[in-house]
């Protein structure tokens, strides 16, 4: 265990506590150091407080750093949808039902699995865990997903993430018929207030934007392409959902009474484009709609407006 300690100056008061943490920890994930807040392993003044605290002057932060879980995870011979590959990164398009890295009692079949027994090399930053994982999408979306398969890239990644440079659409089938033939639904996320496994749309939470645009429109519901500004936890599922137009197949927004028995959300990320961290150009990779995806879409045709 480690005890870390701040004390907070002119520069940086009314910083949100996970924010300011955030700079100071540089060798942890924003995530992490979330969960640490949530875990109450962080106090301000001997408080427990939440991720959105905003700080004062002279406050004392205390945080308690746990000694990191001796994981064992091991290659698995899983195949692999390789979009693209090279010396820096490796494209993936992942299926639906796969989850990106183990956590939380999930150590094998996760893409971390089969990008250890496929790639020599993978980035470090994100420990033993989360070897090369620069980013998630949820266990049930599909689509493409980029990797880092070196310290350069994934930092060269990472920071195409934080500024919001990457290119990231997606196809989403929703509830209901939407009106507008495109929009923008600008609203911040956060942990749910109540139910902390939910992420929900909150005054003080991070900012959160996407751009949404109409592709079809079916008796009860709506084919969409979403265009993320931002890239926050569930945010199209949530986004979607506060519009009143949750995901088909959504077991955590969407209606409890589904029409078609799905394993999960119809989210698919269509399209990745970012700058290549070595040679500096621009790069994008397309996944086709997946078979689960078609075969709602195909039972929809009949009922197109």
């Amino acid at each position: 265990m480690e005890l870390i300690k701040f004390v907070v100056n002119e520069n940086t008061k009314d910083v949100r506590l996970d924010v300011y943490l955030s700079k100071e920890m540089q060798d942890k994930s924003r995530a992490y150091i979330q969960n640490l807040i949530e875990e109450g392993k962080v106090t301000v003044n001997s408080s427990v407080k939440k991720s959105n605290y905003k700080l004062k002057i002279s406050d004392k932060i205390q945080i308690i750093v746990p000694e990191p879980a001796v994981l064992n995870i091991k290659p698995e011979n899983i195949p692999l949808d390789i979009l693209y590959e090279d010396k820096d990164v490796i494209v993936i398009n992942k299926p639906q039902g796969m989850v990106v890295h183990p956590a939380s009692g999930v150590y094998e079949g996760t893409l971390v699995n089969a990008l250890l027994y496929h790639c020599k090399d993978l980035s470090g930053i994100n420990g033993i865990a989360r070897p090369g994982i620069v980013h998630r999408i949820d266990k049930d979306t599909s689509g493409v997903l980029v990797v880092a398969k070196n310290d350069f890239a994934h930092n060269h990644l990472a920071l195409q993430f934080k500024e919001h440079s990457i290119n990231r659409i997606y196809i989403a089938l929703a509830e209901g018929v939407l009106k507008q033939e495109e929009g923008t639904i600008d609203a911040p996320l956060d942990r749910h207030p109540v139910d902390r496994i939910k992420i929900a749309v909150v005054k003080d939470g991070r900012r959160a934007v996407t751009h949404y645009r109409v592709l079809e429109r079916y008796k009860s519901n709506t084919l969409v392409e979403c265009k993320l500004e931002t890239g926050r936890t569930h945010q199209i599922r949530v986004h979607m959902s506060h519009i009143n137009h949750p995901l088909v197949g959504d077991p955590v927004y969407g209606y409890k009474k589904q029409r078609f028995k799905l394993e999960g959300q119809m989210l698919h990320a269509k399209l990745l484009g970012f700058i290549h961290p070595t040679t500096k150009e621009y790069m994008h990779f397309e996944a086709s709609r997946p078979d689960y995806f078609e075969k709602i879409l195909n039972i929809l045709q009949k009922e197109l407006l």
